[in-house]
């Protein structure tokens, strides 16, 4: 199957530093590719890049094939790459089905309502949906900014540390809706520092110290490469590093 989001030779230069080097990639529909890597690495920079909030100074990203390198972030979203935050953003006064469906005027949908609860119901939050996002617990709110993506149909999903903060139970929780969306076709993109998360819900995964790309492969490969241990992992087992 070919690429549905293609990255060739990326490189963003800020001045006189290199945040990221002739980084290349390449995800299918159905798959998910995790970005690894010390904290400023050039992972953000990278969805910034994809997103078109940060033009790259080399290099071209493609979806479908068609180069999305010097379109603007809204019309990255039109053609279906969508991404969420770090920081959670969500709508804080409206309720849960007002604010998703804010989310599904970005591609024009007849009915962004019927999205909305579509979308709610996907992470689990329909029985929430007549409560403002402020009424949320700081996990729900993290489901409610992934239903706001899902709203705008992705066909790409830029997924950035959607478990951070959040308990066992939580992120166990995400990572099944993860899967499902996996199912549905989607083609997802992962930056994550919760280990477990990467590891058993990655079909692959790419790693990023210093701007340049240093590993790529399964996780069972990339968790034991010594190069990615001594720069992002810094233990010498597997396990201890599914356990971090």
């Amino acid at each position: 199957m070919s690429a549905l989001l293609e990255a060739r030779g990326v490189t963003v230069r800020f001045g006189g530093l290199t945040a990221l080097s002739e980084i290349a990639f390449a995800v299918r529909a159905g798959e998910v590719l995790s970005v690894i890597g010390p904290n400023g690495a050039g992972k953000t920079t990278l969805f910034n890049v994809i997103t078109g909030r940060v033009r790259p100074t080399a290099g071209e990203v493609m979806l479908r094939g068609q180069n999305l390198t010097r379109l603007p972030a809204f019309r990255a979203a039109q053609l279906g790459v969508v991404r969420t935050f770090q920081k959670t953003e969500v709508f804080g006064e409206l309720p849960l089905v007002e604010g998703v469906a804010a989310g599904a005027l970005a591609r024009d949908d007849p009915d962004p309502p019927a999205r909305a609860r579509e979308a709610l119901a996907t992470v689990g939050l329909a029985p929430k949906a007549h409560l403002a996002a402020h009424q949320l617990s700081y996990g729900d709110q993290r489901l409610l900014e992934l239903a706001q993506a899902l709203a705008a149909n992705p066909a790409v999903l830029l997924l950035d540390e959607p478990a951070s903060g959040m308990n066992h139970q939580e992120s166990t929780h995400i990572m099944r809706v993860i899967a499902d969306l996996r199912t549905r076709g989607l083609a997802i993109m992962l930056v994550e520092h919760n280990m477990h998360v990467v590891m058993n819900i990655s079909d692959r995964v790419m790693v990023i110290n210093y701007g340049k790309k240093i590993a790529e492969g399964t996780p069972e490969h990339v968790r034991n490469d010594p190069q990615v241990i001594e720069a992002y992992l810094g233990v010498p087992h597997a396990d201890d590093a599914v356990a971090s």
